[in-house]
């Protein structure tokens, strides 16, 4: 007996419910770890016209004076706030089901209401579904990771990421959440590129640009992201020997987490991102992505969902003329930051 259109939407929907509520993000972050780190820390807004906006302290408006006796002292007038708006954006991944595909697969669908599906049916579908899912998951998480990294010129929908808000060139002409960079020295990260490979010197430039961000945001890093051949750099400049440990996960097993490098600047550990090299094979930028390493605060570098809409399961309804049948998951959100100064990225030669 066959499904018909009301019954596979249905096991759809319950089989990408499953994988949203029991094959956590964990799985696969071990080789994602900026888009585990922000998704952890995710903060949502409860929706705007067009921006995220994050309200920015950027002045005391001292007005501090010495007096004396009946001398005369003078009032300002405070203004101390200004606002940083992103832009929020749409982002969809899906698939498609035509009925010879199933057919294949030893699924019947009818337009029959009165259908009951036969155990081997129900089989076959539970097992397409589930590999299905679990890549439409996957392949999500990837691409929205690699938008996470990126300025946002990559595509006109896109949402400024990494590269953007902690940039290579914080003193360039352009505007980072409205607000311009060139005008507003204070909305600056800190950067220093092309680090020379002398000995000693990569560390002391860390140094430098661990107090610069911490002198000007007031709170130090507590994320520390870099490509494998800054890592490699800084192990050799440190004098380190062992890069690697075991991950215990706290149920008798023992798992090897492929970003963990076991090494630690300041008491923060080097994370490394395998990403960074997807990058730089796709895109060959001015500054390669594995010879960068940023010092982020993720208190001031929120992932920020609209409120019910992360990762949700879609089932468009199957169209007139077409005998396919559709699963998708969308978000809504942006990437924002309210305190620029309080991260910084370095790059090596």
């Amino acid at each position: 007996m066959p499904f018909n259109p009301e019954q596979l939407a249905y096991a759809g929907r319950a089989v990408i419910d499953f994988y949203q509520k029991n094959d956590p993000i964990d799985q696969i972050n071990t080789a994602r770890p900026l888009i585990q780190k922000l998704t952890e820390g995710k903060k949502p807004y409860a929706g705007g016209l067009q921006y995220v906006v994050e309200q920015l302290r950027f002045s005391n408006s001292a007005n501090f004076q010495s007096y004396f006796g009946d001398s005369q002292v003078t009032y300002n007038r405070k203004r101390t706030l200004q606002q940083a708006k992103f832009s929020w954006g749409s982002f969809h991944d899906g698939f498609g089901l035509n009925e010879d595909e199933l057919a294949q697969n030893g699924i019947t669908v009818t337009d029959d209401r009165n259908a009951n599906a036969s155990g081997a049916e129900q089989i076959q579908l539970t097992n397409l579904l589930k590999e299905n899912m679990a890549t439409l998951k996957l392949g999500y998480q990837e691409g929205f990771d690699l938008m996470l990294h990126r300025s946002g010129a990559a595509s006109v929908n896109d949402i400024p990421g990494l590269d953007a808000l902690v940039s290579t060139t914080p003193g360039a002409a352009g505007t980072v959440g409205t607000i311009d960079q060139v005008a507003n020295v204070w909305w600056r990260n800190y950067a220093e590129l092309d680090i020379a490979a002398t000995a000693g010197l990569l560390v002391n430039r860390m140094e430098v640009a661990w107090r610069e961000v911490t002198r000007r945001g007031g709170s130090i890093p507590n994320f520390i992201l870099c490509g494998g051949a800054f890592l490699d750099a800084y192990r050799i400049d440190a004098g380190l020997t062992v890069n690697r440990r075991l991950n215990t996960t706290g149920r008798g097993e023992t798992a090897l987490d492929a970003s963990v490098s076991g090494v630690y600047f300041k008491g923060v550990e080097l994370v490394w991102d395998p990403v960074f090299d997807t990058l730089d094979a796709l895109d060959s930028p001015a500054e390669p992505w594995a010879k960068r390493c940023y010092f982020l605060n993720t208190e001031f570098l929120k992932l920020r969902p609209i409120q019910g809409h992360w990762m949700v399961p879609r089932k468009p309804p199957r169209v007139y003329d077409r005998y396919v049948h559709y699963w998708a998951m969308t978000s809504k959100a942006a990437l924002t930051t309210s305190k620029r100064n309080a991260m910084g990225v370095i790059t090596i030669v």
